[in-house]
């Protein structure tokens, strides 16, 4: 089973993902499972023939060395090196990531590790069943490990999402270039972005109250209130556009350029002098209905 979910990360950019329900994680979980049992099998052949020629108290103090280097030792090594995957959820399209979307550290690992080793599924767990409970219970599919990890496990393989593009109104684009928005909130841009996305499957009377709505907080959190005569949704486009192209303007790398190379090249013959046209008279101006509606 899965569920799409929703990762919001600090410069309010959403992240479309799908977390992995209980039915994926129980299937990478028994691919990592037979994986241990195997270098369990292997581990216990190799401790036999030290216990036949050598101490017997020495050769159960490696195994039990040797049990907990397999149980928690393997999903800890792996997910830091890997960025949160093991082998069972690299064969199902499955990784571990922070719940802001980020990549997951030594210390998630780690705690990850030792929960799922004494509270998950061996130690205390039932073999399984405190995760299973958790997970079912869970919005995400999250065992206790996750919980304390701070982590969420979600599939990589799926269709990406089109992202919705909010376009810049010609007519607000040099009066959006003079805004100050450092103080806008990413919740709030956040919010603007998911309404304009979705203005189209909104009832026009409702899609004009939500807009309403929003455009009077960011005239609050910016402290420009919404030009007269302009409807609320190209002022909250403008905003988020123009907000948009600063981001990435900071993102774009500086680079230094050398002086222009003056090349010259063999000049073309003058045209013929084109006919003088007569003047006309001045069109009428069209209707003002300078903003169409979203489609």
């Amino acid at each position: 089973m899965e569920q799409e979910s929703e990762l919001v990360t600090g410069e309010a950019v959403v992240l479309d993902v799908r977390a992995a329900k209980l039915a994926s994680r129980g299937l990478a979980m028994m691919l990592d499972v037979a994986l241990q049992l195997v270098a369990l099998v292997v581990a216990m052949l190799v401790l036999s023939q030290v216990a036949v020629f050598g101490d017997e108290a020495l050769a159960l103090t490696l195994f039990l060395v040797t049990l907990v280097l397999i149980m928690v030792g393997y999903p800890v090594i792996c997910e830091t090196l890997s960025r949160g995957r093991t082998l069972g959820k690299m064969a199902l399209g499955l990784r571990v990531v922070r719940t802001d979307g980020g990549p997951v550290r030594f210390r998630h690992a780690l705690v990850r590790g030792l929960a799922g080793f004494f509270i998950d599924f061996w130690a205390l767990g039932m073999l399984g069943v405190v995760a299973v409970v958790t997970s079912l219970l869970s919005p995400n599919g999250r065992r206790v490990g996750d919980y304390l990890a701070g982590t969420l496990v979600i599939r990589e393989r799926m269709p990406a999402a089109r992202t919705p593009y909010v376009g810049m109104p010609p007519q607000l684009a040099y009066w959006a270039s003079q805004l100050d928005l450092t103080r806008l909130p990413n919740d709030l841009a956040l919010a603007v972005r998911q309404y304009l996305s979705r203005t189209s499957e909104l009832r026009p009377e409702a899609a004009e109250a939500l807009g309403y709505g929003l455009a009077q907080q960011v005239a609050a959190a910016i402290g420009t209130p919404v030009p007269p005569g302009v409807p609320s949704w190209a002022y909250l486009s403008a905003v988020l556009a123009e907000r948009r192209q600063r981001d990435q303007a900071k993102l774009q790398p500086a680079v230094q350029y050398g002086p222009p190379v003056v090349r010259s090249y063999p000049q073309p013959a003058a045209p013929a002098p084109a006919p003088v046209a007569q003047p006309q008279p001045p069109a009428e101006p069209a209707p003002e209905n300078p903003f169409a509606p979203p489609s």
